[in-house]
């Protein structure tokens, strides 16, 4: 007897999910509950496993855009997991060692080869441009999982460490040098779009149109929270077992001036203005697929150290593509940091239904006029894109100076004056 496995209802306004990959092939015995495949939709990428033990039996492909309730499988009855034969082999021992060379032998038949990555891992390393070559596998005979590309994918972005990881990763023997390419030749290569991405475009188009959409600016001397970092990083990490990051003064920041500027969290909807007595923060995390916003709840009610231990599970769980529906839902002001990346200056553009989003920029030392002197001190810009609909100059403008205040002077942050 089968049992037809199909897709799971994922959230109120998701019709439809891609099976991006599957985890384990046609005729593979599967244990309960074991994951199977990996399902993609406009908002996040989330496992589906078998409903009982047996062997698998696929129906759908890779890449196939499936609706709730679509069978996307079957498992047939019968087919014992590996371990479950595990009692009968050590009532013989003699037997268990000469059937040892034979059922290695038989792995190694049906393993990949060294170097080649599961269907996960492949999405993963075509998505990022990655060569399976320049990648070296842990997997069972070489072969490259889906933590390995992660991990390339992960630390690639930092720039100091990118070029150690293309070190360590190629492969010992010399490879034939690639032919050159002529003078004049071109080509291209088309990728269809994913799911997220595609909602992605739709939204940021959507809140263009939709919004009166303007962005002021202003600069924040970092030399305060930076000095405070410095002495007490240490102790800081000893104590809470998280660093000290700029983030968790920024968002401090944020939910003391909504306080004083409730407009500025607010939302419309329909001829009504919505306000929240609390404060969600959105983080912007850039994940292996796409941007996600991550919300941080009660941000307003949090110390420094929560708020830190909060951005490292939300980030880390972006970057593992772990992250629920639920965790990335709501949210009633957003921070985006591309400073990380190098951006001097930027106009983040509204994440849609909120009003408001303060855009972080990198840290550049260059002169400054203070109490008449020219001075060098490190300095940030920082930009508040808001909604005129419902946020006034006067509204926009006094919130971003009293993010600047808190930020130039951090003992406020705590006294909450």
């Amino acid at each position: 007897m089968s049992l037809e496995i199909k897709v799971p209802p994922v959230g109120e306004s998701i019709t439809e999910v891609t099976l991006s990959s599957w985890l384990k092939k046609d005729g593979d015995t599967v244990k309960m509950d074991e994951a199977i495949a990996e399902l993609e939709s406009d908002k996040a990428t989330f496992e589906l496993t078998a409903e009982k033990a047996g062997v698998l039996k696929t129906i759908a492909k890779e890449g196939d855009v499936l609706a709730i309730g679509a069978v996307v499988c079957s498992i047939e009855e019968g087919g014992a997991a590996p371990a479950e034969a595990a009692p009968e082999a050590e009532a013989a021992p003699a037997a268990k060692a000469e059937a040892a060379p034979v059922a290695a032998a038989a792995e190694k038949a049906v393993n990949y080869a060294s170097g080649t990555p599961s269907p996960a891992a492949a999405k993963i390393l075509a998505e990022k441009g990655v060569e399976p070559a320049a990648v070296s596998g842990t997997g069972i005979n070489g072969r490259i999982t889906k933590e390995d590309a992660l991990s390339i994918d992960q630390v690639s972005e930092n720039p100091q460490t990118r070029t150690a990881v293309a070190a360590a990763a190629a492969p010992a023997p010399a490879a034939a040098p690639a032919a050159p390419v002529k003078a004049g030749e071109r080509s291209e290569r088309r990728e269809k779009m994913s799911p997220l991405r595609k909602t992605v475009a739709k939204r940021l188009v959507a809140v263009k149109n939709e919004t009166a959409m303007l962005t002021t600016f202003n600069e924040v001397d970092m030399s305060p929270i930076m000095e405070i970092r410095s002495k007490y990083k240490d102790k800081f990490k000893e104590k809470h077992g998280v660093g000290l990051g700029f983030m968790s003064f920024f968002t401090k920041a944020v939910t003391e001036a909504l306080k004083d500027w409730p407009a500025v969290g607010a939302r419309i909807e329909g001829e009504e203005v919505v306000y929240s007595n609390f404060a969600d923060i959105s983080i912007a995390v850039s994940a292996p697929k796409g941007l996600v916003v991550p919300v941080i709840r009660n941000a307003d009610a949090m110390s420094l150290a929560e708020i830190e231990k909060a951005v490292v599970a939300l980030a880390t769980k972006a970057r593992d593509n772990k992250l629920s529906l639920e965790e990335m839902s709501g949210g009633t002001f957003t921070i985006t940091n591309g400073g990380v990346f190098g951006s001097m200056l930027s106009t983040p553009i509204i994440n849609s239904p909120q009003s408001a989003i303060l855009g972080m920029h990198n840290i550049i030392e260059r002169p400054v006029a203070v109490n008449g002197q020219v001075v060098i001190r490190p300095m940030m810009y920082v930009a508040l894109s808001y909604d005129h609909r419902i946020v006034d100059g006067r509204e926009s403008v006094s919130f971003l100076v009293r993010v600047k205040q808190l930020l130039e002077d951090p003992a406020r942050l705590l006294l909450g004056v």
